[in-house]
């Protein structure tokens, strides 16, 4: 006959745990430097207009954005241009604080540096165009970039 052994000695290994928080680290690592944060809400219609010569900006960190266009929920805002600074809608006198506060914002080494991105619809008349720019040489923010689509040369001819 055979013999029936009982195992009430015996327990069951715990589980190693020496490799979880390399695990984890590694995780956290890949989601920061997977993740992109993003900065503003566009609020206004983004059809920009077609250039084909473009230059790229080399440090971005360095730009800040003026968005001008139709709002995208023109039901709420109509159906005017609108000029939106960071996530809000303003008006051209806004300008000026608003470049006062991305110059604070920046190191002092950078502040001349910086430069104001005109993102514009392309159907957006250039009256309220002037008006922002003017408002942004009173404040001396005298670098200016428009955004554009970059097309080539042969698409822009047709």
């Amino acid at each position: 006959m055979s013999r029936f052994k009982t195992n009430k000695g015996k327990e069951s290994p715990g589980i190693n745990t020496s490799s979880l928080p390399d695990i984890i680290f590694m995780l956290l690592f890949f989601f920061m430097v997977t993740t992109v944060m993003r900065e503003v809400t566009v609020m206004v219609k983004q059809n920009m207009p077609s250039a084909s010569e473009v230059q790229k900006l080399e440090r971005k960190s360095l730009v800040s954005f003026i968005y001008i266009g139709e709002p995208k929920e023109s039901k709420k805002y109509g159906t005017n241009a609108r000029i939106q600074l960071n996530d809000v809608f303003a008006k051209v006198e806004d300008v000026p604080l608003f470049v006062a506060r991305e110059k604070e914002s920046r190191d002092e080494a950078d502040r001349k540096l910086l430069t104001t991105s005109l993102k514009v619809d392309g159907d957006t008349k250039m009256g309220v165009v002037t008006d922002v720019k003017q408002e942004l040489r009173k404040s001396n923010a005298l670098k200016i970039n428009y955004s554009t689509k970059k097309v080539s040369a042969d698409k822009l001819k047709r």
